[in-house]
């Protein structure tokens, strides 16, 4: 219970309450305190149960702004993305500077076993002289339109965005987005160029997985 609990608010965009009522109509009484806190809980465990695998050769980084705190208050998403529109890592930062990138790329180095083939951004300057410190060997690649995958990784957080009203905070909005992105990235299933069955068979193993990852957090 507490796994489809967590996959449901983690995987589609809905609220709390919105929850509270799909379990109320199965039969399953709870309030949407309790989902917040099984959230809380078991959904910043389950994520770190993923593994860590080596980067894929192509990384596309990008940021991009969020309304988080009170009215008028804007924080950065900044985000690293392979070539697949897997999300690597996630960072919520107040600024949009060389600073903020630097601690974007040493988390994504620290988090991944070496550094990519190549790293993909827009023109933001920022980009160039963090990567010149800590990749100094990466190839960079400056071109909006070359990194569609990072802009497209957004979509679904600014759904979210909407469906909460906006993050009450940063903290929140980076615990939120961490569990939310390594969970979208296990039901990251291309339907393109597959067959029917072979779509079932990997949405098949994407619950299997979730089901070992889920139960054991939910069991700690």
């Amino acid at each position: 219970m507490i796994s489809q609990t967590i996959w449901l608010y983690f995987r589609f965009p809905f609220s709390l309450r919105m929850v509270e009522e799909m379990l109320a109509a199965r039969g399953i009484v709870v309030s949407y305190e309790t989902v917040r806190q099984w959230a809380l809980k078991s959904g910043q465990e389950s994520p770190t149960r993923f593994g860590g695998d080596c980067p894929a050769p192509e990384t596309s980084g990008t940021s991009t702004k969020l309304q988080s705190g009170s009215p008028g208050v804007q924080h950065w998403l900044w985000s690293a993305v392979d070539q697949n529109g897997m999300v690597l890592d996630v960072l919520v930062q107040s600024r949009r500077d060389k600073r903020a990138a630097k601690r974007l790329l040493r988390k994504l180095l620290k988090r991944q076993c070496r550094a990519p083939r190549v790293m993909i951004t827009d023109k933001l300057p920022s980009y160039g002289a963090a990567k010149r410190e800590v990749m100094p060997d990466v190839e960079h690649r400056k071109h909006k339109g070359l990194n569609n995958r990072a802009e497209s990784s957004h979509q679904p957080t600014r759904r979210r965005e909407r469906q909460m009203k906006r993050f009450k905070s940063a903290r929140q909005a980076q615990r939120f987005l961490s569990a939310h992105d390594q969970i979208a990235n296990l039901f990251h299933l291309r339907r393109d160029h597959v067959t029917a069955s072979e779509y079932r068979a990997a949405r098949l193993r994407a619950f299997e997985v979730w089901a070992d990852i889920s139960g054991a957090a939910a069991a700690a």
